[in-house]
């Protein structure tokens, strides 16, 4: 990769990936109610996959925003990309109030635009960070795909570079905006199902190391930079298949660029569990191993309330009350007491919500959509639904696990220090090694 392409890409590595710069001001025009040209949003796209696709498909035909570019490391992906904005916006690009969609192999030349008030990262888990970091050093407010960093400091870092830049971001951890996850955290929180000592989680997996075979490259990929601050090694389209993939890649099996499925579903199901009991700036305060070396799941952690979770196999969560148990997944919702299953249908909005909840009861943040609510953030300046902190907290629960699954080891960890505690664990656990230029700044 030739880093010395342009002085504006010398000087946005230093600037962006390493050091702070002030944030850009957002145009007083996207604090208005409406959507007229001058007041949209308008977009970047950084990684456009499977996911990514699936984001942009979501978010072209809203009013509120306007697509003006697209990153990818694959031609392909790009072009697809560049076609699909530029086929819904066909009739304004005719008129010419609309001058097309750029695409770009790098996404620092995305970034480095002023004309862009905001970007939707969906790359593979380890570019997470940095290129969010990056994005909030520029100025950008981020849509970023889950679970939001590949390591502790990573999430560390981002809140900060978020937090300094004043800006906004929203994690993809859609199930805050879901009905009958919101409504299972309401019960837990008011004390429906009585004191909750227990709860199983269910989800894939840690990673393992890569040991896929050399295949011949692809045509149009630029494969060092898909790499990126990962270890080089030779392609295989398991990570990034040829094209526009079908499914989703694998490369969430493989711990140099995700995370397992224990990252993957687990910034999903853990994250509703830290939601359901509060702890979306704190976390456990211990971790203990699975009864085997060789174990997909069975560890367990345990916060200072004295509430214990259990990674189970499957997919799905069950709190175990002392008065009634609860079962929640997508679009899937059961509820017991005295082991009889109460009946109707579960969401924020249903009667039976309504009557199993006091007159007082509290209420969590309402988000029936992830994207809309960063929108509503974008403009109020307030945090939205699964804000930075909310997504570093969750994934750290995933990283400490997986670190309890490839040691093999139990471990004691401080949330308010966000450091091992009583001699446990190992500081190297907390970060990875970066391949050169790339740093965590």
């Amino acid at each position: 990769m030739n880093l010395n392409r342009s002085f504006t890409r010398r000087s946005f590595l230093k600037t962006a990936l390493i050091a702070g710069t002030a944030p850009l001001v957002l145009r007083s025009s996207l604090f208005a109610g409406d959507a007229a040209p001058s007041q949209q949003i308008t977009l970047g796209f950084i990684g456009i996959g499977k996911q990514g696709s699936g984001l942009l498909k979501a978010c072209l035909p809203r009013s509120d925003f306007r697509v003006l570019a697209v990153s990818d490391v694959d031609t392909t992906r790009r072009n697809l990309a560049k076609q699909a904005v530029e086929t819904e916006y066909a009739n304004d690009i005719k008129s010419g109030t609309h001058k097309g969609c750029d695409e770009y192999s790098d996404f620092r030349d995305l970034l480095a635009r002023k004309d862009i008030d905001a970007v939707v990262i969906a790359t593979p888990d380890h570019w997470h960070a940095l290129i969010a970091i990056a994005a909030a050093n520029a100025g950008k407010d981020i849509y970023l795909e889950k679970p939001m960093t590949h390591t502790i400091l990573e999430g560390r870092a981002l809140v900060n570079a978020v937090r300094a830049n004043k800006r906004i971001l929203q994690v993809g951890s859609m199930q805050r905006s879901m009905g009958e996850f919101r409504a299972a955290c309401e019960l837990v929180r008011n004390g429906v199902l009585g004191n909750v000592a227990k709860v199983d989680t269910a989800v894939g997996g840690p990673p393992i190391f890569c040991d896929l075979p050399e295949e011949k490259m692809e045509p149009g990929l630029d494969w060092d930079l898909w790499l990126g601050p990962a270890p080089l090694r030779p392609y295989n389209s398991v990570m990034s298949p040829r094209g526009m993939p079908k499914g989703f890649p694998q490369w969430r099996r493989y711990r140099e660029y995700g995370s397992g499925g224990v990252g993957d579903w687990g910034a999903h199901h853990f994250d509703i569990v830290q939601w359901a009991f509060g702890f979306d700036t704190g976390g456990p305060v211990e971790f203990f191993p699975a009864a085997t070396a060789d174990a997909k799941s069975g560890v367990r952690w345990r916060y200072a309330t004295g509430l214990e979770v259990t990674h189970q196999k499957g997919n799905g969560i069950t709190f175990y009350g002392d008065k009634g148990k609860l079962y929640v997944n997508r679009g899937k919702f059961q509820l017991w007491f005295d082991n009889k299953l109460a009946s109707g249908p579960m969401d924020d909005y249903s009667p039976l919500l309504k009557k199993l909840l006091p007159a007082n009861a509290v209420r969590l943040y309402r988000s029936t959509s992830q994207i809309s609510d960063w929108v509503k953030s974008i403009k109020s300046r307030e945090m939205p639904v699964c804000d930075v902190e909310t997504g570093h907290r969750s994934a750290t629960v995933c990283n400490l696990a997986n670190a309890v699954y490839f040691s093999g080891k139990g471990l004691k960890w401080n949330p308010k220090t966000e450091q091992f505690a009583d001699g446990t664990g190992d500081p190297a656990w907390l970060t990875r090694e970066y391949r050169a230029p790339w740093k965590l700044a």
